[in-house]
């Protein structure tokens, strides 16, 4: 039974999830390799205060996925696959050993600092469950402006969509969505407008950046959030980590190709459920499963039988 890693993004994240990680060599030696090159308390960062920022969230993640992924090493239990939601990529593409850990470091501490500077205030996310991609573009369309711009942004499943830009435009899409019958359409706490053209600049940035850090080949292959396609070579890899943050994260397809190439095992890294909830509803007949849930040990035993 083949298996993939799952990595989540931003929106996972909760107060103290650096310090439900096990307290074990594996995770003190991430602790020290992040606090030696941020030069920052590793356990300020996911406290109430820390965590309204991007930065912070988004390093808290990529800390708690590489710990996470250490734990899986030491024992032996590798996956097949790995795909990473949005900054989880970092996290997918360091397990895969296309990054290290401290240029990871070095790269999403810049991404959330740009990300906090282009957009820090009338911006942020959506979510509309219940509409398919052709209608809910269909909406879009007719709210966006030059003065309101929003642009549908994550398909995390085919009726499970994310829209990006300004908040005034993100509500008016809100509202026709419940008038056009989705079953829910809400704001996420989320300050910037991830996934859309808005932040090409970031990713140029990213993209500048990346060239400066060593890029190997994946030792395991990446599921990509960009193209939706394995990807086998370092450098494509690089693009996908600069561009996804400027375009929408397809979600629901990258999972959908590791389906296609015999996953049948799928295990989300900490924090939460999310993902693994994702791909309960779109692969039935799969085992997935939440560390956060289930543990390590009985996650790395499934792994091993």
């Amino acid at each position: 039974m083949k298996s993939a890693f799952l990595f989540p993004g931003q929106g996972s994240q909760y107060v103290g999830m650096l310090h439900d990680l096990p307290n074990n060599k594996e995770v003190k030696e991430i602790i020290e390799v992040a606090t030696d090159l941020l030069k920052v308390k590793i356990s300020d960062l996911d406290n109430e205060t820390a965590l309204r920022k991007t930065k912070a969230v988004q390093l808290s993640l990529l800390i708690c996925g590489v710990a996470s992924f250490e734990i899986f090493k030491q024992e032996r239990a590798i996956p097949d696959y790995v795909a990473g939601h949005s900054v989880g990529a970092f996290s997918a593409a360091v397990a895969s050993g296309v990054l290290s850990f401290e240029d990871a470091l070095k790269i999403v501490s810049l991404r959330g600092e740009l990300m906090e500077t282009f957009y820090d205030s009338g911006f942020g996310m959506g979510v509309v469950l219940g509409l398919d991609e052709s209608k809910l573009q269909q909406i879009v369309e007719q709210v966006h402006s030059d003065l309101q711009p929003v642009y549908v942004s994550n398909r995390n499943a085919p009726t499970q969509l994310t829209i990006s830009g300004s908040i005034n435009g993100i509500q008016k899409v809100i509202d026709f969505s419940q008038r056009a019958g989705a079953m829910s359409a809400k704001l996420l706490n989320v300050s910037t407008p991830s996934h859309c053209p808005l932040f090409d600049e970031v990713s140029y940035e990213l993209l500048k950046a990346l060239n400066e850090v060593e890029i190997n080949r994946p030792k395991i292959p990446y599921s990509s959030n960009l193209r939706a396609r394995l990807l086998r070579r370092g450098e494509d890899i690089k693009e996908d980590l600069a561009f996804s943050i400027s375009r929408p994260v397809l979600w629901h397809d990258a999972t959908n190709v590791l389906y296609e190439n015999g996953v049948r095992l799928f295990i989300e890294i900490p924090p939460k459920e999310v993902l693994s909830k994702l791909a309960m509803n779109a692969f039935p007949e799969s085992r997935c499963m939440a560390v956060s849930k289930s543990g390590f040990d009985d996650c790395i035993y499934i792994l091993q039988n």
